[in-house]
């Protein structure tokens, strides 16, 4: 299996939370993470010719990327546990699944806080984030 890397808002608790989240549910250590903030994921992106992503999680998947709600569907599809079930909803429409997502979204500060500055992973999680 390739590896999946998750670019994800490094000031929101909840996407911080959900890293942490994916990690323990992550055995094999497939994903990989990096800050939207970080220098390499705004490199990617503007290599990618993207503009920001600070409302959506970001999934790289075999050099596809998805975000929103496919990103986190797909994310859940390679985790340990019961969590790939969840994957079934993608047979909702995208635009159903996405205004949800942007729901959550829009509110994650107001909802979960926010840090004033990015994560910094443990020694031990240390490889598995992207400088």
């Amino acid at each position: 299996m390739s590896k999946l890397i998750v670019l994800f808002d490094g000031v929101c608790n909840l996407c911080n939370n959900t890293v942490q989240f994916i990690i323990r549910r992550d055995p094999n250590a497939h994903f990989q993470f990096a800050s939207l903030q970080s220098p390499q994921a705004q490199k990617f992106l503007a290599g990618l010719h993207l503009q920001s992503y600070m409302e959506s999680i970001l999934l790289v998947e075999d050099s596809k990327i998805y975000t929103a709600s496919a990103a986190a569907l797909r994310i859940a599809r390679h985790l340990s546990g019961f969590w790939p079930l969840f994957y079934i909803f993608i047979i909702v429409p995208r635009p159903i699944r996405d205004w949800v997502y942007s729901i959550i979204a829009r509110n994650r500060y107001r909802w979960f806080g926010r840090r004033d500055e990015c994560m910094v992973p443990t020694p031990n999680l240390r490889g598995r984030f992207l400088d």
